[in-house]
C-alpha cells in the first residue's frame, strides 16, 4: 500500500512541478504530525456517517501512525457540524464527513446556510455511493409502493414519515414522494437517523427512507419492511427489492453519496497526501469487498472529481427542491 502511496505522490509532484507552480510537497512531508480529528454531523449510529469516517480514520492511523479522533456533532440536518468543520483552521487536522445532503441539497434549502460547501471546503475525495430503502412499519397494511400510495391517498394525513432532520437525505427522498406520487404523508423530523428508525420500529410512525444495510437486520427480523430503493438501479444485497422506478414511480432518483472534505484554503499538497492514502484504502480487494457485503459502491475520485460532483449535484438537487415545493428554511 505504502509503495502505491508514494508513487502517487510523486505523480502528484511532478504535475505540479510541469504546470510552473511554486508550491512544493514540503508541509506535506511532515503530515501528519498530531491527532487528525474527523467531524461527522450526525448523531451516532449504524448508518454510512459513522461507518465511512471510521473506517478512513483506521485505514490513516494503520498507514501514518496518527490517531484520528471522530467527533459526532449532530444537529439541523448535519449543517450544524459541518459548519464547525469549515471555519477550523485549514491545516489538515481537522476533517469532516460530507453527504449530498450536507454538501449539495443543503444550500437549496437553508435561506442562511452558515457555509457555502464550493467557497468554505475543500473536497478531497468521493467515498462511496449508497443504496436508498423505502421502509415501512410492519403495522402499514401496503406491501408494495403502489398499495403504500393507494392508502396515502384514501387518506390524505393519515401517515406520517421520519426523517433525520430537515434538508437532510431523508427528507427530500420523502417529499420527492409525495411530490411524484401526489400524495400527502406528514413529516416528523428527527434529530438524527437513529431516533427516527427506533420510531419507526416502535409504530410511532408509519414510515421512512434510510440507507438499505442499516434497515435489512430489521427486515430480516420481522420489524420494518423494504418496499423499494431510491436509486436507479437495483442492489447486490437485495437483488429482489425493485427500483422505485420499476415499482411505478416515474421521474424519481435519489441517490445519497458521501465524501470526505476540508476547511477552505487548507494547503493542496495535504489535500494530495490525503486523497491518495484514502483512494489507495477503498480500492485495495478486501475494502472493495467489505463494502460490497454492506451494499456500497466505491467511488474513490480525485479532489477535482469530487469538487465537480459537489457541482453538479447542487444544480440537480435545486432542481428537485424546486419541483417538491419544499420551502427554504431559515
Amino acid at each position: 500500500m505504502k509503495s502505491g502511496i508514494a508513487c502517487t505522490l510523486l505523480g502528484v509532484a511532478a504535475s505540479l512541478a510541469a504546470s510552473g507552480t511554486t508550491h512544493t510537497l514540503a508541509q506535506a512531508t511532515g503530515y501528519p504530525a498530531r491527532v487528525i480529528r474527523i467531524i461527522v454531523p450526525f448523531a451516532p449510529g449504524p448508518g454510512p456517517n459513522d461507518f465511512l469516517a471510521r473506517f478512513i480514520g483506521q485505514k490513516l492511523f494503520a498507514l501514518w501512525g496518527q490517531q484520528c479522533v471522530i467527533e459526532n456533532r449532530g444537529g439541523a440536518g448535519g449543517t450544524i457540524g459541518v459548519e464547525a468543520g469549515a471555519k477550523s483552521p485549514p491545516d489538515g487536522y481537522t476533517l469532516v464527513m460530507g453527504a449530498a445532503s450536507t454538501l449539495t441539497v443543503a444550500p437549496n434549502l437553508y435561506a442562511n446556510l452558515p457555509y457555502d460547501p464550493v467557497r468554505d471546503l475543500t473536497p478531497i475525495a468521493a467515498l462511496a455511493a449508497v443504496p436508498y430503502a423505502l421502509i415501512v412499519n410492519p403495522g402499514v397494511p401496503a406491501k408494495s409502493v403502489k398499495e403504500l400510495t393507494a392508502i396515502a391517498r384514501s387518506k390524505k394525513g393519515f401517515l406520517h414519515y421520519g426523517s433525520s432532520g430537515v434538508g437532510s437525505m431523508s427528507h427530500l427522498a420523502a417529499e420527492l414522494f409525495n411530490s411524484a406520487t401526489g400524495v400527502d404523508i406528514t413529516h416528523v423530523p428527527y434529530k438524527g437517523t437513529p431516533l427516527a428508525m427506533t420510531d419507526i420500529i416502535s409504530g410511532y410512525i408509519d414510515l421512512m427512507f434510510n440507507n438499505l444495510a442499516a434497515v435489512q437486520p430489521h427486515e430480516k427480523a420481522g420489524r420494518l419492511r423494504v418496499l423499494a430503493l431510491t436509486n436507479s438501479r437495483r442492489a447486490a444485497i437485495a437483488p429482489g427489492v425493485p427500483t422505485m422506478s420499476e415499482a411505478g414511480v416515474r421521474d424519481y432518483s435519489v441517490e445519497p453519496w458521501y465524501g470526505i472534505v476540508a476547511p477552505a484554503g487548507t494547503p493542496v499538497d495535504i489535500i494530495a497526501k490525503l486523497n491518495a492514502a484514502i483512494v489507495a484504502a477503498l480500492k485495495t480487494p478486501e475494502s472493495r469487498q467489505h463494502f460490497e457485503k454492506m451494499g456500497y459502491e466505491v467511488i474513490g475520485s480525485t479532489a477535482g472529481e469530487f469538487a465537480a460532483m459537489i457541482k453538479a449535484n447542487i444544480e440537480s438537487y435545486g432542481q428537485i427542491i424546486r419541483r417538491t415545493g419544499i420551502r427554504p428554511q431559515p
